[in-house]
């Protein structure tokens, strides 16, 4: 049976600087888990091929589609504020791009699929746990409506892994608008190499921002183009109580994509604080940090293109400054008005900011749940039952306070009971994927039982709707059930 990609592989026509070829390597004995049917089929992938015995040696590396050109992208970054100049795809080989239905270019890459030049030592492979995680939040990140890499496929590799003890192996398929970084630029900007930039620079402006290829100033409209993206990306992930954990430069996408879900994690209670990470000892990379880190990030961006910006450096400064500096009014702009929509406002007001804040404040003072209680509003909002919103505040009279302002601001605005209602269901999810229900499905995965990895993925694809059949998964965690650290998998 041949299994055809389509495959146009414009990353791999750049200069050999950029990557080095490397062939996955093969596995023992590779059995598809879980394919997307709906995803290939949006690729332009045939989904039966894929479900066979010689696709599942594909999506595991053992075998190579006709097209393929299988690379390690370079990259650098910046890990916890430490620059490491070269890092690079360690356990990732891109097999090339297909173009979507949408006419969108799209990255089919293996992730564990072997050893590459960047792997440092590493055995480029991954276990079954990281990848199954990655599957799980980044295709419920899809439903939730937020930009984010997707998972085609996870294989089991018949190998295992050794991390702290013997793991059974994994290979994810992961799908992304391209695995282009901020690291990717600072890869050449470390070296001194004007050029490398300037090539990367147009090819992210043909692939990623072909509107500003003809501006008067491209670089500088790219730099606003992602910066644009960045701050409605995180004010995007703040909004559904979402942690990357790991916004290292390396793991910013240029495309403006949730990349690399490592230790990531939802809140349950709401903590502005929160961490989950277990290498986040300082809280770099906490909950409330996000936009800060961002920016961050951005900056070192901008650093690596003001070669393109002037040759007069203080010139090209100066112009980079004023870009970066619509960050906090854009990440601003998206986080308020989406915190606006979730407590039912239609439209923008003085005093709103200070209405949501009062909320958020209560909620950390009483350890609501941030989900639930954003949930439960919708049908306060409606029939001022105000009982299930209250249970979430171990005072509820907190809520009480808070509750009669809100019903005085709601009164101000034209809108029914029931377009409000839909309004904010179409924003606050029921479902999220609870760090206590990935645990518990990735256990039973490694006892070879995947019935919960595929109830947990039913539930997550249709987060705004209330299923009662799978009720319980809307529910926090018991006390004894408790996630308080995420892990890096690698």
């Amino acid at each position: 049976m041949t299994v055809h990609f389509p495959f146009q592989n414009t990353y791999s026509a750049l200069p050999a600087s950029f990557f080095a070829r490397v062939a996955p390597t093969p596995v023992a004995a590779p059995r598809l888990i879980k394919l997307n049917r709906a995803l290939a089929v949006h690729l332009g992938l045939d989904p039966d091929v894929l479900d066979s015995p010689e696709g599942a040696e594909i999506l595991a590396g053992k075998r190579l589609p006709d097209g393929a050109d299988p690379i390690a992208m370079a990259y650098a970054g910046h890990q916890f504020g430490h620059f490491v100049p070269q890092l690079g795809d360690g356990r990732a080989i891109l097999l090339g791009e297909v173009v979507d239905q949408d006419g969108i270019r799209r990255d089919i890459q293996l992730k564990g699929s072997g050893p590459t030049p960047f792997s440092r030592r590493g055995d480029g492979r991954a276990a079954l746990g990281p990848v199954l995680r990655e599957y799980i939040v980044s295709e419920a990140m899809f439903a939730l409506g937020i930009p984010t890499t997707r998972s085609l496929a996870a294989v089991t590799s018949g190998e295992n892994v050794m991390r702290e003890t013997m793991l059974p192996g994994a290979v994810l398929t992961r799908v992304a608008a391209s695995h282009i970084r901020v690291g990717t630029f600072q890869f050449f900007a470390a070296r001194g190499d004007t050029d490398g930039v300037r090539q990367l620079a147009d090819h992210v402006i043909a692939r990623h921002y072909p509107d500003v290829a003809k501006a008067e100033r491209p670089y500088h409209a790219l730099l606003e183009g992602v910066v644009a993206r960045q701050a409605d990306l995180v004010a995007r992930w703040l909004l559904v109580g979402f942690i990357h954990g790991v916004m290292n430069t390396d793991n910013t996408s240029i495309s403006g994509e949730t990349i690399d879900y490592g230790p990531c994690a939802f809140m349950d209670e709401y903590n502005p604080a929160q961490v989950f990470s277990s290498i986040d000892e300082m809280g770099r990379y906490a909950y409330a940090n996000q936009p800060r880190i961002a920016l961050w990030n951005l900056t070192r961006l901008a650093e690596c293109l003001l070669p393109l910006f002037s040759d007069d450096q203080d010139k090209a400064i100066e112009q980079a400054q004023f870009i970066l500096g619509e960050f906090a009014e854009k990440f601003t702009a998206a986080y308020q008005a989406g915190l606006r929509k979730k407590i039912g406002l239609f439209t923008a007001r003085d005093g709103d900011e200070a209405l949501v804040q009062d909320l958020l404040d209560a909620m950390a003072k009483n350890q609501a749940d941030f989900t639930l209680t954003f949930r439960r509003l919708i049908d306060a909002a409606v029939d001022a039952d105000d009982d299930s919103v209250r249970a979430q505040f171990t005072d509820p009279a907190a809520f009480d306070e808070w509750a009669t302002r809100w019903r005085q601001r709601l009164a101000d605005e034209p809108q029914s009971a029931a377009d409000r209602q839909a309004a904010m269901r179409a924003v606050n999810p029921a479902f999220i994927p609870r760090n206590h229900r990935v645990e518990a499905v990735i256990a039973a995965a490694v006892n070879n039982d995947y019935a919960p990895f595929e109830e947990l993925l039913t539930v997550l694809s249709k987060p705004y709707e209330d299923q009662p059949a799978y009720a319980a998964y809307a529910e926090p965690p018991l006390p004894e059930q408790r996630v308080l650290q995420t892990f890096c998998g690698t």
